[in-house]
């Protein structure tokens, strides 16, 4: 088995210009993530446009639909902004791939102290192995079917719905 891991930007990899006082996108963090994470599975990564979730549009998420649609890999980990995640997995969902697709995310930067992201892709790595074929988020410590998941903004964190 091989996992499939695409990148498509949001808070996990974005980076802090110091001089500008900005989080933005340069190079992607998951070679680097992949690394420390010291998996023995086979990984193909793959990067997408590394974007904002809230700058992405349904041109977007079809990218993201055909390149799991087109992945030999039937395990996808998804590196997503957590914005808009539910949006692009209701589209994942849609579609019926026949293939466990997992999204994941960060609240806080990879490259900033206290980064939730690590834990949450190697969450989503080990989910993305062993769930049933479907479409799933991944974040802190709990996995929610695609559509029965929102985001908790003032808590920041992921649930199912009230």
């Amino acid at each position: 088995m091989t996992l499939r891991i695409l990148a498509t930007g949001g808070t996990f990899d974005k980076h802090y210009n110091e001089i500008k006082g900005e989080l933005g996108f340069g190079n992607s963090h998951l070679r680097d993530v992949i690394a420390r994470t010291r998996m023995t599975i086979p990984v193909a990564l793959q990067l997408l446009e590394l974007k904002d979730s809230l700058d992405m549009g349904e041109a977007d998420r079809q990218q993201v639909r055909a390149a799991c649609a087109a992945s030999a890999e039937t395990a996808i980990v998804i590196i997503h902004g957590t914005d808009t995640m539910r949006e692009t997995a209701e589209v994942l969902g849609a579609a019926q791939l026949a293939k466990c697709i997992v999204l994941t995310g960060a609240m806080i930067p990879y490259e900033i102290a206290g980064s939730d992201a690590l834990f949450n892709f190697g969450f989503a790595c080990a989910a993305a192995q062993i769930l049933a074929p479907g479409v799933y988020v991944a974040m802190n410590g709990q996995v929610f079917a695609w559509d029965n998941v929102q985001k908790n903004r003032a808590a920041g964190v992921f649930q199912a719905p009230a």
